[in-house]
């Protein structure tokens, strides 16, 4: 039944079925309580059989759960199948936004937020830990519901699926506001790395685009909050941006993609939602045919692990259509990829030769393993098992919880195995 049903870009098809499109949380209870083994689908933007099962899978496109803001506890409570795109252009219409978004608007809250997936900024956290609350159905179909005291809530939110399927995310919101993205091009590595800081803290939101080759980063995304009521000037380039020039007009950050899918750049102040993302929601995401990978460094580590990965150019550039370099603020989440500090991401957009992508990782993997990296849960990566464990210190932890609430393994599948999370 499922032999057409595949991740987003085509990374992987389903093996699990029946496939099941529930519309109330009462609807499925009914599945899980009656399935032997389940998983969770949203957009299905992984690129790994991390949401697949050998049994019933559940789809959460049509579940029709409210969103519902609390202005005084400053929350939006949202269904776990909801692209971050439409819930953005929602809350925006009340006056509310999020603190971040991922670059791609298209993603659903419950496995955006499962994933530990991120934004840019060296004060930004990523969307995980914006949550706030959870509902979700567990084994036997037991719906529970998780708020911001439950200590169990750290261990719950970046689970991968493995404590049940998500019905209802409560996220922290703030006031709506604007946000400036302007483009610079060609700044020497040379200075990006001697004022690496300077650099990634000159505006909320950096990223800096690479296919690690020469001595010059291609491009560099700037996203400035704009403070309300105030007339916008872009800021001046300082020193970490000496030596590269502001971008002539719009660019893709896929070298010859067409701009026209990216978010207004050029220093025009608008909508944080139509700014946050890289990527518009009414286009196709990104390069569209292609895979993932990314790993998150110390960030007392960016600077050497972006040397060792230039050092692998001539491995990785033939394979790449672009890399992104980020940093994330730290947070607490037992298994997220910024547990205990802040995090600066390497990410690379593969093209979908999969066979020679997955030669590839562990060569990389090995590379940053003398910086603690952490793959990101979503993407590609070779790690299992002991090395998984050296780099989340609450590994054990997140193992005992899963354990604990799915005894029988109801949500355990060929992923959970293999990282070693589930026996």
């Amino acid at each position: 039944m499922t032999h057409a049903l595949t991740t987003w870009a085509g990374s992987h098809t389903f093996t699990g079925g029946p496939v099941v499109h529930p519309r109330t949380v009462e609807e499925v209870a009914q599945v899980v309580a009656g399935a032997r083994h389940v998983r969770a689908l949203g957009s299905r933007h992984s690129f790994s059989d991390l949401a697949d099962s050998p049994g019933t899978l559940v789809v959460l496109d049509r579940l029709d759960v409210p969103t519902v803001v609390d202005a005084a506890a400053r929350t939006v409570t949202v269904g776990g199948g909801v692209r971050y795109g439409d819930l953005a252009r929602d809350l925006h219409a009340q006056g509310w936004a999020l603190h971040t978004m991922a670059s791609l608007p298209h993603i659903a809250v419950a496995g955006t937020v499962a994933t530990a997936t991120h934004g840019s900024g060296d004060t930004t956290v990523n969307l995980a830990a914006a949550v706030r609350g959870l509902e979700l159905v567990g084994a036997g179909g037991q719906v529970r519901t998780l708020t911001a005291d439950d200590p169990e809530l750290a261990g719950s939110v970046v689970a991968l699926g493995a404590l049940g399927v998500v019905t209802r995310v409560t996220l922290a919101v703030e006031p709506a506001y604007d946000v400036a993205q302007e483009v610079w091009l060609d700044l020497p590595w040379s200075t990006a790395l001697e004022r690496f800081d300077a650099l990634t803290s000159s505006a909320a939101s950096v990223s800096l685009f690479t296919d690690w080759r020469g001595d010059r980063v291609g491009q560099v995304w700037r996203k400035h909050r704009v403070p309300p009521g105030v007339t916008w000037r872009l800021p001046e380039p300082g020193d970490e941006l000496a030596g590269a020039r502001r971008a002539p007009g719009p660019v893709h950050p896929v070298p010859g993609a067409d701009p026209a899918a990216c978010t207004t750049q050029g220093g025009a102040p608008g909508p944080w939602h139509e700014r946050l993302p890289h990527f518009r929601l009414d286009h196709t995401p990104s390069a569209g045919q292609e895979l993932q990978s990314e790993w998150l460094v110390p960030r007392a580590h960016a600077v050497a692990a972006i040397g060792a990965v230039r050092d692998l150019a001539p491995l990785v550039q033939p394979l790449l259509q672009v890399s992104e370099v980020r940093t994330v603020a730290g947070d607490d989440l037992w298994l997220s990829t910024a547990a205990g500090g802040d995090r600066v991401a390497l990410h690379f957009t593969w093209h979908p030769r999969r066979a020679e992508v997955d030669a590839a990782l562990p060569v990389l993997e090995a590379a940053l393993a003398p910086f603690d990296a952490r793959p990101h849960w979503g993407k590609l990566f070779a790690a299992t098992g002991d090395a998984l464990r050296a780099v989340h210190p609450r590994w054990d932890d997140a193992r005992a919880l899963m354990a604990r609430r799915d005894p029988e393994g109801v949500f355990t599948n060929a992923f959970l195995r293999r990282t070693g999370l589930r026996d």
